[in-house]
């Protein structure tokens, strides 16, 4: 058994605790849409109008 001084027990809270945060953000327009695989990364398509147009992604789930 490793005694490591960094190791928790059962009643500690774990080491990385996921919480969601708000962000407020302006903007012109916004779609919502599920992200694809594509080979080793993922993908979301967006309307040709908005290529040369910067974007902001935010991962909800």
């Amino acid at each position: 058994m490793l005694n490591d001084k960094n190791s928790k027990t059962n009643d500690s809270v774990p080491v990385s605790v996921k919480t969601k945060v708000k962000f407020e953000i302006y903007g012109e327009e916004m779609i919502e849409k599920e992200v694809k695989l594509s080979g080793n990364s993922g993908r979301v398509y967006l309307p040709p109008d908005w290529v040369g147009h910067q974007v902001k992604i935010i991962r909800i789930d």
